[in-house]
């Protein structure tokens, strides 16, 4: 693995990007995925934020934060997508992003709901410190229905406590 990583804070000329990698065969049951301008309409509106991570020049995946820095002190981990699943890159992005998320701002608990099948990114977020918390019943409208979902959360002191 390139030694190089680096997480940027990405914006509308990022868009290309972005779309391509959630738009990968599988994501839309997994991630989800917006068309161009809820995209661009989430840049503007001063709720998210977006970060990159690249392997040198190379972007490998992209995070989606919603409430950045909200004055409620609770962010939602609204997607994390990866070029390559399964080879760490989305471990070491979100990882990149929590710290981030927490040295920037004020933020007290980070929340991300999972589809209860999603195993991958299960391990993946209690492998960087989230817990689960439990079902939210019919909370996810994705192709048409309504998914549960499993919310896991992570807060500062306990990301601060594995530091």
């Amino acid at each position: 693995m390139n030694t190089s990583f680096s997480l940027v804070r990405a914006g509308p000329d990022d868009l290309p990007f972005i779309m391509r990698t959630e738009r990968q065969e599988g994501y839309d049951r997994l991630v989800g995925r917006w068309e161009e301008q809820r995209h661009r309409d989430a840049f503007v509106d001063g709720s998210h934020a977006y970060f990159i991570g690249c392997d040198g020049a190379t972007p490998t995946g992209f995070v989606m934060l919603r409430f950045w820095n909200a004055v409620e002190r609770t962010t939602l981990v609204r997607r994390v997508a990866v070029v390559n699943p399964g080879q760490g890159q989305g471990r070491r992005l979100l990882a990149a992003t929590v710290a981030r998320t927490f040295h920037e701002t004020d933020v007290h608990r980070l929340v991300i709901g999972l589809f209860p099948d999603n195993l991958r990114a299960r391990r993946m977020y209690e492998a960087i410190g989230f817990q689960a918390e439990g079902i939210s019943r019919g909370s996810a409208y994705f192709g048409g229905e309504y998914r549960d979902e499993l919310v896991m959360s992570l807060l500062r002191p306990e990301w601060e406590a594995s530091c």
